[in-house]
């Protein structure tokens, strides 16, 4: 379902399920387009080469995927705040999911608390975090 309203927001709901493109062309897209096309980035066998298990997601990337999945969710909501804690690397071309669920509603200012995470294919949580997020008022 569609938010539109804080009223349609049900405390414990579940964002649905968000499926971010960690490829390596998009990650590469990403990475130039920020000014960060080194190759920790870019290509797995020298991010290897620096010590680290492939090429890396950017975590303001992965900060845009949980802005993507809450705007998929309630497309006209302005998202006020995100705080993120990066527990482990984001590794490009692997597949992740995200989630959220709602942990807090406060109707009078019309924002909800959303618990986001980031997991791998053998469910371990590599980013967490939690949003504030304004719910949009029809006009």
């Amino acid at each position: 379902m569609t938010i539109n309203q804080i009223s349609d927001v049900e405390f414990g709901e579940e964002l649905p399920v968000f499926t971010p493109d960690t490829s390596l062309d998009n990650v590469r897209r990403f990475a130039t387009a920020a000014g960060w096309a080194g190759p920790r980035f870019t290509d797995h066998e020298a991010a290897r080469a620096e010590g680290l298990p492939g090429a890396l997601v950017p975590g303001i990337m992965s900060q845009g995927f949980l802005a993507a999945m809450i705007h998929r969710w309630a497309p006209e909501s302005r998202i006020e705040k995100v705080d993120t804690v990066f527990r482990a690397p984001v590794i490009v071309d692997q597949p992740y999911t995200i989630s959220g669920v709602v942990t807090d509603i406060d109707e009078e200012t019309e924002t909800v608390e959303i618990d986001l995470t980031v997991n791998n294919e053998a469910g371990e949580t590599r980013v967490f975090g939690t949003a504030t997020v304004r719910i949009a008022t029809p006009a």
